[in-house]
């Protein structure tokens, strides 16, 4: 088996904002790309159409829907002769397709992978094509430090990261206020807030836990305050889920559950569902990656009434805990590969590479989404939750990447489904812990 690199993300996240708001010229833009890309386009007149999947449906993901057929139409008019098809999926039912589509090896000639561990079968399919070339060429030294070793296996390269994330909680400042809370700097202020909250009628946290991973963003950060930055990076890299921390954290997240902090049946609601109540304000709190920016900056279908309202807050420390406000969840975001399979790879890696340097552009100027690509934006004015969120990668002391993408997909998996019977309350804590261990040492 290939083995996979688990990059080291504090440092490449700090270094982030020092890349995006560089001044000067990138030596190299996206601009020279597009003009390249043309070239090669113009020198052939064989029609070629390449398929593409996405996970960003127009309703729930606009900002990023709207970038990726900006970006589509760019190409197509650089390159005549090449026409992009795309199919739209949400997350889960995006990832499902995935694997039915690389059973019978159809996956698209272009489409989006999450790092690590989600990428292992496909690699050690041979289902993805080595995109090392284009790093050597004309993508040299375009990325953010360290950016692209989590879609390495043993020395090659599978994919292109396109953005960087963390996982702030977000919280509607007008339902705060209201109730005189401010926002918590320890897991006992939170639990206060959430009290309140609760006995006034309101829901505190909106969950999405019938996709499971929004939970595991709230156990992962319960578990590092508690057990420090590095407890669950050593749980995975030595398929040992032993440490006394990871049990206690499992107890604090089945005493928010009991608590009521989550909002009535959180384990039968997607995320998609679950955001949709923050963003009708029906619910004051929401855990997620910073992907959700959009949606509180610059997205033009949201009103400026509710983005107003919005503000975030680093997850609290615990008292006694090992762990830092500044440690985050969080990491590189989906990359792009190409399939192995295509009938177009040469025409599929030149749209790959002319998109993640046109999303760095795009996401910074008109979304408000941190790209994995060095951008030039000395001259852009960029909004203030942007802007505070860089200064966050700039000041992170660790980021620790999901639990669910570093682990193998069979632990991943048992970890889904541990972690929403958790927070369901159908398992014990200590429950929790032995199957999770269980499923690491299964080495799947």
């Amino acid at each position: 088996m290939r083995t996979r690199t688990i990059v080291s993300l504090g440092a490449v996240l700090a270094a982030s904002l020092f890349v995006v708001t560089a001044c000067g010229s990138n030596d190299g833009s996206a601009n020279d790309a597009a003009a390249n890309s043309a070239v090669l386009g113009s020198g052939n007149n064989e029609k070629v159409a390449l398929k593409m999947m996405h996970p960003w449906p127009d309703g729930s993901n606009s900002a990023q829907n709207k970038m990726v057929k900006e970006i589509i139409k760019e190409f197509e008019e650089a390159n005549p002769n090449v026409t992009v098809t795309t199919e739209t999926l949400e997350n889960e039912q995006y990832k499902n397709k995935l694997k039915i589509l690389s059973a019978s090896n159809n996956l698209p000639d272009v489409g989006f992978t999450w790092a690590a561990g989600f990428m292992d079968p496909y690699v050690n399919g041979s289902m993805f094509a080595p995109v090392d070339d284009l790093l050597r060429g004309e993508l040299k030294d375009k990325f953010v430090a360290g950016t692209t070793e989590a879609y390495s296996f043993s020395g090659k390269s599978y994919a292109l990261p396109v953005e960087l994330n963390i996982v702030p909680v977000y919280f509607n400042k007008e339902i705060f206020a209201k109730y005189n809370l401010q926002a918590p700097q320890t897991l006992d202020e939170l639990k206060n807030v959430i009290r309140t909250l609760d006995d006034n009628g309101v829901t505190p946290i909106t969950l999405g836990g019938k996709d499971a991973w929004p939970s595991s963003f709230w156990y992962m950060y319960l578990a590092d305050r508690i057990g420090g930055p590095d407890v669950l990076d050593k749980a995975v890299a030595s398929s040992n889920f032993t440490d006394p921390s990871l049990y206690v954290a499992a107890k604090q997240a089945q005493e928010l559950a009991n608590m009521n902090a989550f909002e009535k049946g959180y384990n039968g609601l997607s995320n998609d569902e679950a955001k949709l109540l923050f963003m009708n304000g029906q619910a004051a709190m929401y855990a997620m990656g910073t992907w959700e920016v959009p949606n509180y900056t610059t997205a033009a279908d949201v009103p400026q009434a509710f983005k107003d309202k919005i503000g975030y807050f680093k997850f609290p420390t615990v008292e006694g805990g090992k762990g830092s406000v500044n440690d985050w969840i969080g990491g590189p975001g989906v990359g792009l590969f190409v399939s192995q399979s295509s009938n177009h790879i040469d025409e599929a890696k030149m749209f790959v590479s002319f998109f993640v340097q046109k999303w760095g552009e795009h996401s910074v100027t008109d979304a408000g989404v941190i790209p994995a690509t060095k951008v030039d934006t000395s001259s852009i004015k960029l909004p203030q939750m942007f802007i505070d969120l860089l200064n966050e990668l700039n000041h992170a002391s660790k980021v620790t990447l999901y639990l669910d993408t570093q682990m193998k997909p069979g632990a991943s998996e048992a970890h889904h489904n541990l972690v929403q019977a958790l927070f369901g309350k159908a398992v014990t804590p200590g429950e929790f812990i032995k199957r999770q261990d269980d499923a690491l040492k299964a080495g799947k």
